[in-house]
Order: structure tokens, then sequence, then C-alpha cells
């Protein structure tokens, strides 16, 4: 049943589904590298890691 209504949809609904297949896995790679990324950014410590924002007030200048 479902076999016979899939081969009466026109050529460009199927073309169009295969876009959207496509333009949907793209999108999901893209996105897995951008958490791999930022993952891999969280990882690797930093030179000032250990100092915070809050770390400065209170203190005079030159100390």
């Amino acid at each position: 049943m479902t076999d016979d209504k899939n081969q009466r949809e026109s050529p460009a609904k199927n073309s169009r589904a295969d876009r959207l297949k496509l333009a949907l896995r793209e999108n999901l790679k893209r996105r897995k590298s951008q958490a791999r990324g930022r993952s891999d950014a969280h990882a690797t410590p930093r030179d000032d890691a250990g100092a915070s924002l809050h770390d400065e007030i209170g203190k005079k200048p030159g100390e």
C-alpha cells in the first residue's frame, strides 16, 4: 500500500525529499563539528584560566 503511494509521487516531490535529506545530513555534520570544536576549546587550558574578573577588585594600582 505505501509502495503504491511512493510510486505515484511526482519526481519533483522525490527530488525535494532528497534535497531535504541532504540538507539535514549536512546540518547534522556541521553541528557535530561545532560541538567537537567547543569541547576541544574547553579541554585546552588557557594562560589566564585561573584568573578571575573579580581578582583585581579592591586592589590599588601597582599592588
